[in-house]
Protein backbone atom coordinates (compact mmCIF):
# COMPACT_ATOMS: atom_id res chain seq x y z
CA UNK A 1 0.00 0.00 0.00
CA UNK A 2 3.04 2.51 0.79
CA UNK A 3 3.13 3.64 -3.17
CA UNK A 4 5.45 6.93 -3.75
CA UNK A 5 4.50 9.39 -5.73
CA UNK A 6 6.65 12.40 -5.19
CA UNK A 7 9.86 10.80 -4.71
CA UNK A 8 11.35 7.76 -5.66
CA UNK A 9 14.69 8.17 -5.59
CA UNK A 10 16.06 10.18 -2.31
CA UNK A 11 19.68 10.52 -2.81
CA UNK A 12 18.91 12.25 -6.41
CA UNK A 13 16.15 14.56 -4.81
CA UNK A 14 18.02 15.46 -2.02
CA UNK A 15 20.98 16.24 -4.63
CA UNK A 16 18.72 18.10 -6.97
CA UNK A 17 16.83 19.75 -5.22
CA UNK A 18 16.60 23.76 -4.59
CA UNK A 19 14.14 26.18 -3.28
CA UNK A 20 11.60 28.40 -5.60
CA UNK A 21 11.27 31.67 -3.82
CA UNK A 22 9.57 34.15 -5.82
CA UNK A 23 10.36 38.28 -4.36
CA UNK A 24 6.59 38.25 -4.21
CA UNK A 25 4.19 35.28 -2.77
CA UNK A 26 0.42 35.13 -1.50
CA UNK A 27 -0.47 31.61 -1.05
CA UNK A 28 -4.43 32.65 -1.66
CA UNK A 29 -3.50 33.81 -4.52
CA UNK A 30 -1.13 31.49 -5.77
CA UNK A 31 -2.34 28.66 -4.57
CA UNK A 32 -6.19 28.59 -3.52
CA UNK A 33 -6.64 31.10 -6.41
CA UNK A 34 -5.05 29.15 -8.92
CA UNK A 35 -6.82 25.45 -8.04
CA UNK A 36 -9.90 27.29 -7.87
CA UNK A 37 -8.82 28.92 -11.52
CA UNK A 38 -8.19 25.42 -12.95
CA UNK A 39 -11.31 23.58 -11.47
CA UNK A 40 -13.72 25.40 -10.44
CA UNK A 41 -15.50 22.30 -8.90
CA UNK A 42 -11.98 20.75 -7.72
CA UNK A 43 -12.78 20.28 -3.75
CA UNK A 44 -11.03 21.50 -0.65
CA UNK A 45 -12.60 20.30 2.33
CA UNK A 46 -14.99 17.44 3.13
CA UNK A 47 -16.38 18.23 6.77
CA UNK A 48 -18.28 16.12 9.11
CA UNK A 49 -19.79 15.92 13.06
CA UNK A 50 -20.23 13.43 15.60
CA UNK A 51 -23.74 13.59 13.79
CA UNK A 52 -22.94 12.52 10.55
CA UNK A 53 -23.24 15.85 8.91
CA UNK A 54 -21.33 16.59 6.04
CA UNK A 55 -20.08 19.93 4.14
CA UNK A 56 -18.02 20.12 1.31
CA UNK A 57 -16.12 23.30 0.18
CA UNK A 58 -14.07 23.75 -3.44
CA UNK A 59 -11.13 25.85 -3.39
CA UNK A 60 -13.23 28.32 -5.11
CA UNK A 61 -15.53 28.33 -2.38
CA UNK A 62 -12.73 28.97 -0.16
CA UNK A 63 -11.41 32.12 -1.61
CA UNK A 64 -14.53 33.48 -2.37
CA UNK A 65 -15.43 33.52 1.27
CA UNK A 66 -11.72 34.93 2.57
CA UNK A 67 -12.62 37.53 -0.26
CA UNK A 68 -15.88 38.52 1.81
CA UNK A 69 -14.43 38.36 4.89
CA UNK A 70 -10.93 40.22 3.99
CA UNK A 71 -13.81 43.17 3.30
CA UNK A 72 -15.31 42.18 6.60
CA UNK A 73 -11.94 42.79 8.54
CA UNK A 74 -10.73 46.29 6.78
CA UNK A 75 -14.51 47.34 7.42
CA UNK A 76 -13.44 46.47 11.64
CA UNK A 77 -10.06 48.25 11.14
CA UNK A 78 -8.06 45.61 10.46
CA UNK A 79 -4.91 46.19 7.93
CA UNK A 80 -2.03 45.26 6.11
CA UNK A 81 0.74 44.02 9.33
CA UNK A 82 -2.18 43.95 11.83
CA UNK A 83 -2.04 40.62 13.77
CA UNK A 84 -5.76 38.62 14.31
CA UNK A 85 -6.24 36.59 17.24
CA UNK A 86 -7.97 32.96 16.12
CA UNK A 87 -9.43 30.77 18.90
CA UNK A 88 -11.94 27.71 17.09
CA UNK A 89 -12.16 24.45 16.91
CA UNK A 90 -12.26 22.85 13.42
CA UNK A 91 -14.97 24.96 11.63
CA UNK A 92 -15.03 25.73 8.31
CA UNK A 93 -14.65 29.24 9.23
CA UNK A 94 -10.89 28.72 10.47
CA UNK A 95 -9.52 28.09 7.11
CA UNK A 96 -11.73 30.76 5.12
CA UNK A 97 -9.98 32.98 8.35
CA UNK A 98 -6.45 31.87 7.36
CA UNK A 99 -7.10 32.71 3.69
CA UNK A 100 -8.20 35.80 4.94
CA UNK A 101 -5.40 37.03 7.04
CA UNK A 102 -2.45 35.58 4.02
CA UNK A 103 -5.01 37.24 1.39
CA UNK A 104 -5.37 40.95 2.88
CA UNK A 105 -1.58 40.51 4.61
CA UNK A 106 -2.87 40.58 7.85
CA UNK A 107 -0.41 38.22 10.40
CA UNK A 108 -2.75 35.26 11.98
CA UNK A 109 -1.96 34.22 15.86
CA UNK A 110 -3.79 30.86 15.85
CA UNK A 111 -4.64 29.40 19.60
CA UNK A 112 -6.86 26.30 21.04
CA UNK A 113 -9.44 26.31 22.65
CA UNK A 114 -8.38 25.25 25.71
CA UNK A 115 -6.72 28.58 26.11
CA UNK A 116 -7.84 30.39 29.50
CA UNK A 117 -8.55 34.09 30.03
CA UNK A 118 -5.26 34.94 31.38
CA UNK A 119 -3.67 33.37 28.20
CA UNK A 120 -5.24 35.18 25.99
CA UNK A 121 -4.93 38.14 27.61
CA UNK A 122 -1.63 37.26 27.63
CA UNK A 123 -1.24 36.46 23.95
CA UNK A 124 -3.13 39.17 22.68
CA UNK A 125 -1.30 42.05 24.47
CA UNK A 126 1.96 40.22 23.72
CA UNK A 127 1.06 40.14 19.72
CA UNK A 128 -0.81 43.37 20.15
CA UNK A 129 -3.93 41.66 18.27
CA UNK A 130 -6.35 44.17 17.13
CA UNK A 131 -9.19 41.63 16.56
CA UNK A 132 -10.23 38.27 18.18
CA UNK A 133 -12.67 35.38 16.46
CA UNK A 134 -13.49 32.63 18.11
CA UNK A 135 -17.04 30.66 18.58
CA UNK A 136 -19.86 30.99 21.23
CA UNK A 137 -18.39 28.27 23.55
CA UNK A 138 -15.52 30.53 24.00
CA UNK A 139 -16.50 34.13 23.76
CA UNK A 140 -16.63 34.64 27.29
CA UNK A 141 -13.05 34.37 27.85
CA UNK A 142 -12.34 37.51 26.10
CA UNK A 143 -14.93 39.33 27.68
CA UNK A 144 -13.52 38.77 31.34
CA UNK A 145 -10.22 40.79 30.07
CA UNK A 146 -11.02 42.87 26.66
CA UNK A 147 -10.59 45.92 28.99
CA UNK A 148 -7.21 45.00 29.43
CA UNK A 149 -6.47 44.98 26.23
CA UNK A 150 -5.73 48.10 24.45
CA UNK A 151 -4.99 46.92 21.20
CA UNK A 152 -8.10 45.01 20.47
CA UNK A 153 -10.18 47.01 17.70
CA UNK A 154 -12.59 44.12 16.64
CA UNK A 155 -14.48 41.04 17.82
CA UNK A 156 -15.94 38.48 15.75
CA UNK A 157 -18.39 35.26 17.10
CA UNK A 158 -18.58 32.31 14.34
CA UNK A 159 -21.86 30.73 14.80
CA UNK A 160 -23.83 32.40 17.27
CA UNK A 161 -25.68 36.00 17.54
CA UNK A 162 -24.01 37.96 20.67
CA UNK A 163 -24.18 41.23 22.14
CA UNK A 164 -21.14 43.14 21.16
CA UNK A 165 -19.54 40.67 18.38
CA UNK A 166 -20.03 41.05 14.91
CA UNK A 167 -21.61 38.04 13.85
CA UNK A 168 -19.56 35.96 11.46
CA UNK A 169 -21.62 34.40 8.84
CA UNK A 170 -24.30 37.35 8.71
CA UNK A 171 -21.17 39.86 8.30
CA UNK A 172 -19.70 37.57 5.55
CA UNK A 173 -22.54 36.79 3.80
CA UNK A 174 -23.53 40.09 3.19
CA UNK A 175 -19.90 41.04 2.14
CA UNK A 176 -18.27 42.13 -1.27
CA UNK A 177 -16.51 39.25 -3.28
CA UNK A 178 -14.25 41.76 -4.65
CA UNK A 179 -11.09 41.97 -2.61
CA UNK A 180 -7.64 42.86 -4.11
CA UNK A 181 -4.74 40.89 -2.59
CA UNK A 182 -2.43 41.91 -1.01
CA UNK A 183 1.11 41.76 -3.11
CA UNK A 184 3.18 39.81 -0.23
CA UNK A 185 6.75 39.94 -0.32
CA UNK A 186 8.18 36.65 0.80
CA UNK A 187 9.89 38.12 3.83
CA UNK A 188 6.48 39.99 5.07
CA UNK A 189 5.34 38.61 8.48
CA UNK A 190 2.34 36.40 8.41
CA UNK A 191 2.22 33.52 10.88
CA UNK A 192 2.69 33.36 14.59
CA UNK A 193 2.34 30.74 17.14
CA UNK A 194 2.64 30.90 20.57
CA UNK A 195 5.25 28.06 21.79
CA UNK A 196 5.95 26.70 25.07
CA UNK A 197 9.85 26.57 25.95
CA UNK A 198 11.27 25.14 29.47
CA UNK A 199 11.12 28.51 31.67
CA UNK A 200 8.99 31.59 31.14
CA UNK A 201 6.03 32.37 28.93
CA UNK A 202 5.39 31.17 25.50
CA UNK A 203 7.59 32.81 22.75
CA UNK A 204 6.27 34.25 19.98
CA UNK A 205 7.73 31.82 16.71
CA UNK A 206 7.03 34.32 13.47
CA UNK A 207 6.69 32.92 10.02
CA UNK A 208 6.76 34.93 6.62
CA UNK A 209 4.88 34.38 3.32
CA UNK A 210 7.42 31.82 2.51
CA UNK A 211 8.42 30.23 5.55
CA UNK A 212 5.87 28.55 5.84
CA UNK A 213 3.87 28.54 2.52
CA UNK A 214 6.39 27.74 0.50
CA UNK A 215 8.56 25.68 3.13
CA UNK A 216 5.61 23.44 3.98
CA UNK A 217 5.87 22.12 -0.32
CA UNK A 218 8.23 19.65 1.11
CA UNK A 219 5.94 18.78 3.92
CA UNK A 220 3.61 17.99 1.51
CA UNK A 221 4.92 16.58 -1.22
CA UNK A 222 7.43 14.69 0.11
CA UNK A 223 6.41 13.37 3.64
CA UNK A 224 2.32 13.24 3.32
CA UNK A 225 3.40 12.49 -0.06
CA UNK A 226 -0.18 14.06 -1.77
CA UNK A 227 -1.32 14.62 -4.70
CA UNK A 228 -4.43 16.30 -6.07
CA UNK A 229 -6.31 12.75 -5.72
CA UNK A 230 -5.80 12.29 -2.05
CA UNK A 231 -8.05 12.61 1.03
CA UNK A 232 -5.65 13.63 3.76
CA UNK A 233 -7.05 13.56 7.40
CA UNK A 234 -4.68 15.08 9.60
CA UNK A 235 -5.97 14.15 13.34
CA UNK A 236 -4.85 17.39 15.13
CA UNK A 237 -6.59 20.79 17.03
CA UNK A 238 -6.45 23.57 15.09
CA UNK A 239 -4.45 25.48 17.61
CA UNK A 240 -1.22 24.11 17.31
CA UNK A 241 1.42 24.46 14.42
CA UNK A 242 0.37 20.93 12.78
CA UNK A 243 -2.53 22.38 11.44
CA UNK A 244 -0.56 24.61 9.32
CA UNK A 245 1.75 22.23 8.49
CA UNK A 246 -0.89 18.98 7.81
CA UNK A 247 -4.25 20.39 7.47
CA UNK A 248 -3.64 23.82 5.55
CA UNK A 249 -0.46 24.38 3.65
CA UNK A 250 0.98 20.98 2.86
CA UNK A 251 -1.62 19.36 1.51
CA UNK A 252 -3.18 22.20 -0.14
CA UNK A 253 -0.14 23.41 -1.68
CA UNK A 254 -0.68 19.71 -3.73
CA UNK A 255 -4.10 19.92 -3.65
CA UNK A 256 -5.16 17.60 -1.95
CA UNK A 257 -8.69 17.74 -0.14
CA UNK A 258 -8.57 17.73 3.65
CA UNK A 259 -11.22 15.73 6.25
CA UNK A 260 -11.82 17.09 8.76
CA UNK A 261 -13.33 15.88 11.85
CA UNK A 262 -15.49 18.40 13.88
CA UNK A 263 -15.50 17.07 17.58
CA UNK A 264 -15.48 18.07 21.16
CA UNK A 265 -12.77 14.89 22.41
CA UNK A 266 -10.68 12.19 20.58
CA UNK A 267 -12.99 9.08 20.46
CA UNK A 268 -11.26 5.93 18.95
CA UNK A 269 -14.06 4.33 17.86
CA UNK A 270 -15.31 6.99 16.34
CA UNK A 271 -11.59 7.72 14.22
CA UNK A 272 -11.60 4.34 13.25
CA UNK A 273 -15.07 3.95 11.84
CA UNK A 274 -14.96 7.25 9.97
CA UNK A 275 -11.16 5.80 8.90
CA UNK A 276 -13.07 2.78 7.38
CA UNK A 277 -16.26 4.73 6.25
CA UNK A 278 -14.88 7.43 4.12
CA UNK A 279 -12.18 7.06 1.53
CA UNK A 280 -9.65 8.54 3.11
CA UNK A 281 -6.05 8.03 1.76
CA UNK A 282 -3.36 10.03 3.60
CA UNK A 283 -3.67 9.74 7.25
CA UNK A 284 -1.12 12.47 10.21
CA UNK A 285 -1.88 11.41 14.06
CA UNK A 286 -0.06 12.05 16.93
CA UNK A 287 1.94 9.47 18.41
CA UNK A 288 -0.91 9.74 20.90
CA UNK A 289 -3.76 8.93 18.71
CA UNK A 290 -1.81 6.00 17.36
CA UNK A 291 -1.18 4.11 20.98
CA UNK A 292 -4.86 5.15 21.23
CA UNK A 293 -6.22 3.45 18.51
CA UNK A 294 -4.43 0.20 18.46
CA UNK A 295 -5.84 -0.68 22.29
CA UNK A 296 -9.15 -1.05 19.98
CA UNK A 297 -9.64 -4.30 18.27
CA UNK A 298 -8.51 -3.58 14.88
CA UNK A 299 -9.33 -6.72 13.32
CA UNK A 300 -13.34 -5.90 12.90
CA UNK A 301 -12.30 -2.78 10.76
CA UNK A 302 -11.14 -2.99 6.89
CA UNK A 303 -9.23 0.33 5.64
CA UNK A 304 -9.36 -0.21 1.71
CA UNK A 305 -8.04 2.96 0.41
CA UNK A 306 -5.33 4.29 2.78
CA UNK A 307 -2.12 3.69 1.69
CA UNK A 308 0.05 6.01 3.71
CA UNK A 309 0.06 6.89 7.26
CA UNK A 310 2.39 9.52 9.12
CA UNK A 311 3.00 10.41 12.68
CA UNK A 312 4.52 13.36 14.33
CA UNK A 313 4.86 15.39 17.25
CA UNK A 314 7.65 12.92 19.41
CA UNK A 315 9.25 9.16 17.95
CA UNK A 316 6.36 6.64 17.61
CA UNK A 317 7.23 3.43 19.43
CA UNK A 318 8.25 0.12 16.93
CA UNK A 319 5.43 -2.43 18.58
CA UNK A 320 3.21 0.63 18.02
CA UNK A 321 4.22 0.58 14.55
CA UNK A 322 4.08 -3.09 13.84
CA UNK A 323 0.33 -3.23 15.11
CA UNK A 324 -0.69 -0.32 12.93
CA UNK A 325 0.80 -1.79 9.99
CA UNK A 326 -0.74 -5.78 10.32
CA UNK A 327 -4.22 -3.95 11.46
CA UNK A 328 -4.06 -1.46 7.71
CA UNK A 329 -0.93 -2.55 5.45
CA UNK A 330 0.69 1.22 6.05
CA UNK A 331 3.90 1.59 7.97
CA UNK A 332 3.20 4.68 10.38
CA UNK A 333 6.75 7.06 8.74
CA UNK A 334 7.85 9.21 11.56
CA UNK A 335 8.57 13.11 10.74
CA UNK A 336 10.22 15.42 13.06
CA UNK A 337 10.09 19.45 12.38
CA UNK A 338 9.28 22.27 15.12
CA UNK A 339 6.63 25.14 15.00
CA UNK A 340 9.74 26.98 14.24
CA UNK A 341 10.46 24.72 11.34
CA UNK A 342 8.33 22.60 8.42
CA UNK A 343 9.64 19.21 8.48
CA UNK A 344 13.17 18.78 8.41
CA UNK A 345 13.86 14.81 8.77
CA UNK A 346 11.09 12.05 7.78
CA UNK A 347 10.75 8.57 6.73
CA UNK A 348 9.79 9.21 3.35
CA UNK A 349 7.67 6.70 1.35
CA UNK A 350 10.90 5.88 -0.59
CA UNK A 351 13.47 4.71 2.06
CA UNK A 352 13.60 1.53 3.93
CA UNK A 353 12.24 2.54 7.21
CA UNK A 354 14.10 1.98 10.68
CA UNK A 355 11.34 1.65 13.34
CA UNK A 356 12.49 4.41 15.96
CA UNK A 357 13.94 6.43 13.34
CA UNK A 358 13.14 9.65 12.23
CA UNK A 359 14.18 8.97 9.11
CA UNK A 360 16.64 11.08 7.19
CA UNK A 361 16.96 14.76 6.36
CA UNK A 362 14.45 16.95 4.29
CA UNK A 363 15.48 17.91 0.60
CA UNK A 364 16.33 21.26 1.19
CA UNK A 365 18.21 21.36 4.45
CA UNK A 366 21.11 20.27 5.80
CA UNK A 367 20.59 19.04 8.75
CA UNK A 368 23.09 17.60 10.95
CA UNK A 369 24.12 16.65 14.66
CA UNK A 370 26.73 19.12 15.90
CA UNK A 371 28.64 19.13 19.01
CA UNK A 372 29.44 22.18 21.41
CA UNK A 373 32.09 23.60 18.90
CA UNK A 374 29.58 23.76 15.83
CA UNK A 375 31.27 20.93 14.22
CA UNK A 376 29.47 18.10 12.85
CA UNK A 377 29.83 14.87 14.95
CA UNK A 378 30.90 11.51 13.87
CA UNK A 379 28.15 8.61 13.09
CA UNK A 380 26.90 7.24 16.29
CA UNK A 381 27.97 10.28 18.55
CA UNK A 382 25.03 12.24 20.51
CA UNK A 383 24.43 15.69 19.66
CA UNK A 384 22.47 19.15 18.76
CA UNK A 385 20.42 18.66 16.13
CA UNK A 386 20.74 21.79 13.76
CA UNK A 387 20.08 23.15 10.75
CA UNK A 388 23.43 24.62 9.00
CA UNK A 389 21.92 28.53 8.20
CA UNK A 390 25.27 29.68 6.97
CA UNK A 391 25.86 30.98 4.07
CA UNK A 392 22.42 30.40 2.89
CA UNK A 393 19.77 30.14 5.28
CA UNK A 394 16.82 27.61 4.17
CA UNK A 395 12.97 27.91 3.54
CA UNK A 396 10.96 26.53 6.22
CA UNK A 397 13.05 28.07 8.62
CA UNK A 398 10.65 30.73 10.70
CA UNK A 399 12.04 34.43 11.00
CA UNK A 400 12.96 34.74 14.44
CA UNK A 401 10.57 34.93 18.36
CA UNK A 402 8.97 37.82 17.11
CA UNK A 403 10.13 40.58 19.29
CA UNK A 404 12.98 38.78 21.39
CA UNK A 405 15.98 38.82 19.77
CA UNK A 406 17.90 37.23 23.03
CA UNK A 407 15.48 34.30 22.01
CA UNK A 408 16.52 33.89 18.69
CA UNK A 409 19.77 34.99 19.22
CA UNK A 410 20.23 31.60 21.82
CA UNK A 411 18.61 29.49 18.65
CA UNK A 412 21.90 30.38 16.62
CA UNK A 413 25.99 28.42 17.10
CA UNK A 414 28.44 28.98 14.77
CA UNK A 415 26.16 28.99 11.49
CA UNK A 416 23.30 26.55 12.69
CA UNK A 417 20.28 27.01 14.11
CA UNK A 418 19.95 24.59 17.22
CA UNK A 419 16.23 22.91 17.57
CA UNK A 420 17.33 22.01 20.62
CA UNK A 421 16.93 18.60 20.53
CA UNK A 422 19.73 15.72 20.88
CA UNK A 423 20.00 13.17 18.99
CA UNK A 424 22.55 10.82 17.04
CA UNK A 425 23.26 9.74 13.23
CA UNK A 426 24.03 6.24 12.40
CA UNK A 427 26.22 4.75 9.54
CA UNK A 428 23.47 5.18 6.80
CA UNK A 429 22.57 8.66 7.55
CA UNK A 430 18.72 7.73 9.52
CA UNK A 431 18.85 9.91 12.57
CA UNK A 432 17.60 9.08 16.20
CA UNK A 433 15.93 10.61 18.58
CA UNK A 434 17.60 11.00 22.34
CA UNK A 435 15.67 13.68 23.34
CA UNK A 436 14.73 16.81 24.17
CA UNK A 437 18.36 18.98 25.11
CA UNK A 438 16.49 19.36 28.84
CA UNK A 439 14.92 15.87 29.08
CA UNK A 440 18.09 13.94 29.28
CA UNK A 441 18.16 11.81 32.19
CA UNK A 442 22.24 11.57 33.83
CA UNK A 443 22.50 9.05 36.44
CA UNK A 444 25.27 7.55 38.27
CA UNK A 445 27.53 8.75 34.84
CA UNK A 446 25.13 7.52 32.46
CA UNK A 447 23.11 9.21 29.83
CA UNK A 448 19.26 8.29 29.58
CA UNK A 449 16.89 9.11 26.71
CA UNK A 450 13.00 8.83 27.79
CA UNK A 451 12.38 7.38 24.22
CA UNK A 452 14.40 4.69 24.88
CA UNK A 453 12.65 3.29 28.37
CA UNK A 454 9.25 4.42 26.84
CA UNK A 455 9.68 2.53 24.09
CA UNK A 456 10.47 -0.76 26.38
CA UNK A 457 7.67 0.04 28.85
CA UNK A 458 5.05 0.00 25.54
CA UNK A 459 6.29 -3.61 24.89
CA UNK A 460 4.84 -4.93 27.88
CA UNK A 461 0.94 -5.65 27.33
CA UNK A 462 -0.08 -3.72 30.47
CA UNK A 463 1.39 -0.52 29.43
CA UNK A 464 -0.84 1.73 26.81
CA UNK A 465 0.90 5.25 27.05
CA UNK A 466 4.39 5.98 30.25
CA UNK A 467 6.33 9.27 30.06
CA UNK A 468 9.70 9.01 31.53
CA UNK A 469 11.48 11.66 33.73
CA UNK A 470 14.37 12.28 36.22
CA UNK A 471 13.77 11.63 39.79
CA UNK A 472 15.99 13.28 42.53
CA UNK A 473 18.09 10.67 44.41
CA UNK A 474 20.69 11.17 47.40
CA UNK A 475 23.01 8.49 45.53
CA UNK A 476 22.70 8.87 42.28
CA UNK A 477 21.55 12.24 41.93
CA UNK A 478 18.81 11.32 39.61
CA UNK A 479 17.25 8.19 38.42
CA UNK A 480 14.61 7.58 35.95
CA UNK A 481 10.91 7.40 36.92
CA UNK A 482 8.53 6.06 35.20
CA UNK A 483 4.66 7.43 34.86
CA UNK A 484 2.59 3.87 33.35
CA UNK A 485 -1.00 4.40 32.30
CA UNK A 486 -2.34 1.06 32.36
CA UNK A 487 -3.98 -0.88 29.18
CA UNK A 488 -7.70 -2.11 30.29
CA UNK A 489 -7.65 -5.38 32.19
CA UNK A 490 -4.58 -4.01 34.13
CA UNK A 491 -4.63 -2.99 37.74
CA UNK A 492 -1.53 -1.02 39.40
CA UNK A 493 0.18 -3.22 41.73
CA UNK A 494 3.44 -3.01 43.72
CA UNK A 495 3.99 -6.98 41.79
CA UNK A 496 3.63 -5.22 38.65
CA UNK A 497 5.79 -2.56 38.95
CA UNK A 498 8.55 -5.07 39.88
CA UNK A 499 7.50 -6.82 36.58
CA UNK A 500 7.92 -3.74 34.29
CA UNK A 501 11.27 -3.12 35.74
CA UNK A 502 12.30 -6.38 34.82
CA UNK A 503 10.53 -6.41 31.48
CA UNK A 504 12.69 -2.70 31.07
CA UNK A 505 16.10 -4.55 32.37
CA UNK A 506 15.44 -7.53 29.63
CA UNK A 507 14.49 -5.49 26.92
CA UNK A 508 17.00 -2.68 26.94
CA UNK A 509 19.99 -2.07 28.81
CA UNK A 510 19.81 -2.54 32.51
CA UNK A 511 20.69 0.76 33.77
CA UNK A 512 18.10 2.51 31.95
CA UNK A 513 15.06 0.67 34.03
CA UNK A 514 12.95 2.84 36.13
CA UNK A 515 14.08 2.51 39.66
CA UNK A 516 10.40 4.42 40.71
CA UNK A 517 7.10 3.44 38.68
CA UNK A 518 3.77 5.47 39.16
CA UNK A 519 0.44 4.78 37.54
CA UNK A 520 -1.33 7.26 36.51
CA UNK A 521 -4.97 7.13 34.91
CA UNK A 522 -3.18 9.81 32.45
CA UNK A 523 -0.70 12.05 31.39
CA UNK A 524 -0.15 15.54 31.12
CA UNK A 525 -0.41 16.38 27.55
CA UNK A 526 -0.23 19.39 25.38
CA UNK A 527 -3.22 20.55 22.44
CA UNK A 528 -1.15 18.65 19.67
CA UNK A 529 -1.05 15.39 21.79
CA UNK A 530 2.93 15.60 23.09
CA UNK A 531 3.59 14.28 26.60
CA UNK A 532 4.80 17.62 28.74
CA UNK A 533 7.58 15.48 30.46
CA UNK A 534 8.80 18.44 31.99
CA UNK A 535 5.41 19.35 34.06
CA UNK A 536 6.32 15.61 35.21
CA UNK A 537 9.85 16.68 35.73
CA UNK A 538 8.88 19.81 37.77
CA UNK A 539 6.54 18.07 39.72
CA UNK A 540 9.52 15.75 40.44
CA UNK A 541 12.05 17.84 41.49
CA UNK A 542 9.60 20.48 43.50
CA UNK A 543 9.62 23.01 40.96
CA UNK A 544 5.92 23.39 40.23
Amino acid sequence: MDQPHNMTNYEKTYAEFTWKVPEKYNFARDVIDRWAEKDPQKRALLWVDDDGNETERTFADISRASRRLCNVLADLGVSRGDVVAVMLGRQIAWWEIFTACLRMGAIIAPGTTQLTSKDLKYRINTAEAVCFITDEANAAKLEEIEDECPSLKAKIVVGAERKGWVDYNAAVSAASENFDTADTGKDEEAVVYFTSGTVGYPKMALHTHSSYPIGHQVTGRFWLDLTPDDLHWNVSDTGWAKAAWSSYFGPWSCGATIFVHQTDRFDAVKTLDLLSQYPITVMCGAPTIYRMLVLQELDRYRFPHLRHCVGAGEPLNPEIIEVWKKATGCTIRDGYGQTETVLLCGSFPCIEPRFGSMGKPTPGFDLQVIDEGGNISPAGKEGDMAVRIDPVRPVGLFAGYWKDPEKTGATIRDGWYLTGDRAFRDEDGYFWFVGRADDVILTSGYRIGPFEVESALIEHPAVAESAVVSSPDETRGEVVKAFVVLAPGYTPEDALAKELQEHVKNVTAPYKYPRKIDFVDALPKTVSGKIRRVELRNREWGRN
